[in-house]
């Protein structure tokens, strides 16, 4: 099977997670909504002006960059209705072009990692952007996170959002076909952040979109995520080799610090010794979501800091979840609020397909064919 099928394979129940399909929100006029504000954010090195737009919307509030589609910050309210900005970014462009950990990017061809940066398709074997030693992690050198895309606002009845576009060329980091990618940021008067990826080829090719926000529900720079409380529908994960490379195996995460069935602290065993756990200096693993791919978005985690009562909902048709606990934040980078980002002062939630798919012949496949579309996506809900 290949991607533009929308095949139903489970429901997530089974993990303990309710399958709640997220629709639409009434035409009821958006409380807080406004058109999105556009303002210059710097400029890069050959004197391309880069803009950030701001976006409010059902108490949420959004700023995102046309560098990478980055999403700068994200403003939610706690119990008490204090707001904070719950993702990792930096106040200025510089910092994005020379450091960034793709805090908050969009991520692309191929999120997460590929071995060697080598798949075969159709009888051709490519070779990719080689950089994470040996492998092509997240599109390589030069990923989606790395470009300027066109972004056009729009508002729609109650909602108000971005379209951002891109255009990837035949060979652009070693991947076959010409690629157009639309990615929509959308905020709904519920406060729902709505991502939607699309895609078309001219020539069989590979693609993972996600998007990579560093969450701290807490705020950004306020320390530890270990006491947040985590819950994923899988009952199965994607054990890696030492180069975070899956081995192909789905392995049950029944007594293993990987059981998120039910929620519990991210600390609780992240420390646990698993071979795992060790080479990854934490938790760095893709979760093979129990529902599958479906139709539409289905309610597949939920993270929530104790301290604020804010929590975070994810719903996605995507067959996999990538947990990522900020293993390899050392505490080098400021981030908007002046505060540096020590290791698992943050941790990433990615929507996605398996990593490195194309060398897997049992991982639902990645191959997008020309007159198919890719298209995907993935409902952040909040609330305290």
């Amino acid at each position: 099977m290949e991607l533009n099928r929308r095949t139903v394979i489970a429901g997530a129940a089974a993990a303990g997670l309710a399958a709640t399909t997220l629709g639409a929100g009434s035409a009821e006029a958006a409380p807080g909504g406004r058109k999105p504000v556009k303002e210059p954010f710097g400029k890069l090195a050959d004197g391309t002006r880069i803009y950030r737009w701001s976006l409010e919307n059902g108490g949420t509030r959004l700023k995102v960059l046309n560098w990478g589609g980055v999403v700068q910050s994200l403003e939610i309210p706690d119990r008490h209705g204090h707001y904070a900005n719950v993702s990792l970014g930096f106040g200025d462009i510089d910092d994005y072009v020379a450091k960034t950990p793709y805090f908050g990017a969009l991520i692309g061809r191929y999120g997460n990692r590929i071995a060697q940066g080598r798949f075969t398709l159709d009888g051709t074997t490519h070779q990719l952007s080689v950089n994470d030693g040996v492998n092509s992690l997240h599109g390589g050198k030069q990923g989606f996170d790395k470009h300027v895309w066109d972004v056009e606002p729009f508002t729609k009845g109650t909602d108000v959002g971005l379209h951002l576009h891109y255009t990837s060329v035949d060979g652009e980091m070693g991947y076959p076909g010409t690629l157009r990618a639309t990615v929509t940021y959308t905020l709904t008067r519920h406060g729902e952040w709505r991502i939607t990826y699309e895609a078309t080829t001219d020539r069989a090719t590979v693609v993972n979109l996600t998007s990579h926000v560093y969450w701290n529900l807490a705020g950004e720079g306020s320390g530890t995520i270990e006491d947040h409380e985590l819950r994923i529908a899988a009952s199965r994960y994607t054990p890696t080799d030492s180069g975070l490379i899956p081995t192909g195996e789905l392995a049950e995460v029944a007594g293993t610090p990987f059981d998120f069935r039910h929620a519990k602290p991210i600390g609780r065993d992240i420390r646990a010794g698993h071979e795992q756990q060790v080479q990854a200096k934490g938790y760095d693993h893709n979760w093979a979501l129990d529902k599958g791919i479906t139709a539409e978005p289905v309610h597949v985690a939920t993270l929530r800091d104790p301290r604020s009562g804010r929590t975070l909902k994810i719903a996605t048709d995507q067959p996999g979840l990538q947990f990522y606990s900020g293993n390899f934040l050392d505490g080098t980078l400021t981030g908007t609020g002046g505060r540096t980002y020590r290791q698992g002062d943050a941790l990433c939630l990615e929507t996605q397909h398996f990593p490195d798919s194309p060398n897997h012949a049992n991982f639902p496949s990645t191959v997008l064919r020309p007159g198919q579309t890719y298209r995907t996506t993935t409902v952040h809900t909040f609330s305290a």
